[in-house]
Order: C-alpha cells, then structure tokens, then sequence
C-alpha cells in the first residue's frame, strides 16, 4: 500500500490506463504542459506524447464532440471538463449523442468516454466553480455516473471506468484533491470491487447515513461525534450514482430502520430525493421514521465568504439523526 493523495491517485489511474491501452487517450484544456489546473495530468505529456495528450481549445462542445467521433473509431477518450461549472456548453453532446448512440444504433456503436469532473465546493471558489451538476445526468438514461471519495476509490474507479464499454461521468471531489490516504497500486482491476457498488465505511445499528464524495467524511465525523452520545450510525459511500447499488442500501436500511440521505447539491429533485422515493418503495414495512434529506440550499452556489452556510456540516447532519430517531431538541418544520 501507497500514501497518496486523491489527485496523485487519479494521476497515477490514468498513467496506469494509458499504459494498459494504448486507445486510451485523454483531452481537455490545459491538461497538456500545465498538467491541468489541478494538476491531475501531470507529466503524462512527456510520457505519452502530444497525441495522447491533447491540449484542446475552450470548447467543452468541441472537446465532448471530438470524444465521440474518437469513440466511433475504436479510441477510449477521456474528457476532463476543468471545473464542474464549465460542462453546460457540453449538455447537449452529453445528453444527445453520448448517453443516446448505443441506443440508438441497437448496440453497434459503443461509446467507451469518460467525462472526469472536478466537482462540488468547499475551496473558495469563484462563481460557477463549485458547482454540482449530479442530477442533471443521473436523469439521463444512457450514462453511469460515478462520485469518489477517497484515494483508493479514485485509483481503481477511474480505471474502471475507462476500461468501461459505457460512457461515464466520473465526478472528483475537488476539496479532496490534497487529502491522503492508502492505495494498492499493485493489485489486479478484474480483482476489485465493481465501481457500481455502494461501500459501507462504517458500520451502525440506530441509523444508516448515505451520501457520496466529500460529504462521505463530513458524514464519518457526524458519527464519530454521535458515538459519544451512545449512538451507532452507519456510513454508507454510493459510489455510484447511476446505477445506485439498493441491494446494498435495502439491506442496511432494512437492519436500521431510518435513513438520512445527505449531499451539497440543491435539495429540489437532487440525488436524495430518488433515493428516498425508491427506499421508500423497496423498504416501507422495515422504515421506523420518514427519511431526511441534509442537502445545499435551493439557491446559486453562494460567494466564497459564505458557502460555510451553505454546505451541509457535521451539526446540520446530526440534526436529520436526531428527527428520524425522535429524539429531543431537533428541528423540526421543513427539512435540513
């Protein structure tokens, strides 16, 4: 095992595909010589050359668009879109031809892309830099979509989804990009767990949190915290966004019997809105309390001075525990 940080994973996850294929090419702006603003590509221009690396225009439509015709021809692109704010120009080559021509041509075309976004906020980012689009493409039937939280997970998912025959959107929690943590450079991919499944990082008896990206650790701390008040809750990281893992979500909820479904993108028809409706449907019998949702505020991600307000934090999702577990002294009204 390897002390990275999340970014230096992700590096090495394309180093490592780009070594295994030799269709895999990756594309963006500034992914070249400076390496990304990130600097998640660096040194991969010197190792495989300006044809594998291809510093593009400002044209998230262009670059998404030359990804497909790549695609038809047998490549496997891999997009970066420099900041999640940034993937709107993209939508239209994402939603109607990328997620679509699989479909569309009954199987014959494949389209192998990986679309990689530095996503969400928490950096002191400047307007549409802290963005997070998650639901615009869980709704578009057609793509996986993928959300890391930790250094292991963004080694091996990347990987995964560029050996993926599907397009998939891999969302990286930007405000994560310099945390470390252990990875096994060395072991085999066909070994590792699917990247469609969810992943219990703690477990729990009173109450069962599910959430994804960085909110994993906002999450882990909340229960940490609750630990010392005599409460077990469990930790549960999505992973996968689209398709979500329910087995593994039924099978803790049906063991808890109350579920808090938190994540920092808006509220209205976000993420936790289908989670809930469809736990709801597969475990209504075993639900002691209604889920809560702990989400951002249905409002533009706010200026740098205040997203502290905005971004759910550790008391916002000990409240949600204290409503489903009726305990005293939680909110009550509308929800977090």
């Amino acid at each position: 095992m390897t002390q990275l940080a999340l970014g230096k994973a992700l590096n090495a996850g394309l180093r490592k595909a780009m070594q295994d294929d030799d269709k895999v090419v990756i594309m963006g702006e500034d992914i070249g010589k400076l390496g990304g603003v990130f600097r998640i590509t660096d040194g991969l221009l010197d190792e495989f050359g300006a044809a594998r690396v291809i510093d593009t225009p400002l044209a998230e439509s262009g670059i998404v668009g030359t990804a497909v015709g790549l695609a038809y021809r047998g490549y496997r692109p891999v997009v970066e879109i420099q900041f999640d704010g940034f993937v709107y120009p993209a939508f239209d080559q994402i939603v109607s031809q990328v997620a679509k021509l699989h479909y569309r041509t009954q199987g014959r075309v494949k389209m192998p892309i990986t679309i990689r976004i530095p996503w969400a906020g928490g950096i002191g980012a400047a307007e549409h830099h802290s963005e997070s689009p998650e639901a615009y493409f869980v709704h578009t039937a057609g793509l996986r979509v993928i959300a890391v939280s930790n250094p292991q997970d963004a080694y091996r998912c990347l990987q995964q989804a560029i050996a993926s025959d599907d397009p998939v959107i891999f969302f990286e929690p930007k405000r994560l990009y310099h945390h470390k943590g252990e990875v096994d450079l060395d072991g085999s991919l066909a070994d590792a767990p699917p990247m469609g499944l969810a992943h219990i990082v703690r477990q729990g008896t009173d109450a069962t949190i599910l959430t994804y990206g960085a909110m994993v650790s906002t999450a882990l701390d909340a229960a940490s915290a609750a630990e010392d008040e005599g409460l077990s809750l469990e930790v549960i990281d999505l992973r996968s966004l689209s398709p979500i893992d329910y087995d593994t979500v039924a099978t803790a909820v049906r063991r808890t019997g109350r579920v808090v479904v938190a994540h920092e993108a808006s509220r209205e028809a976000g993420v936790a809105a289908e989670v809930i409706a469809s736990i709801t449907e597969r475990c209504f019998e075993y639900l002691e309390a209604a889920p809560v949702r702990v989400t951002g505020h249905d409002v533009p991600y706010p200026p740098a001075k205040l997203e502290k307000f905005h971004l759910p934090d550790l008391d916002r999702i000990l409240d949600a525990v204290d409503r489903v577990l009726d305990r005293p002294n939680s909110l009550t009204g509308a929800e977090s």
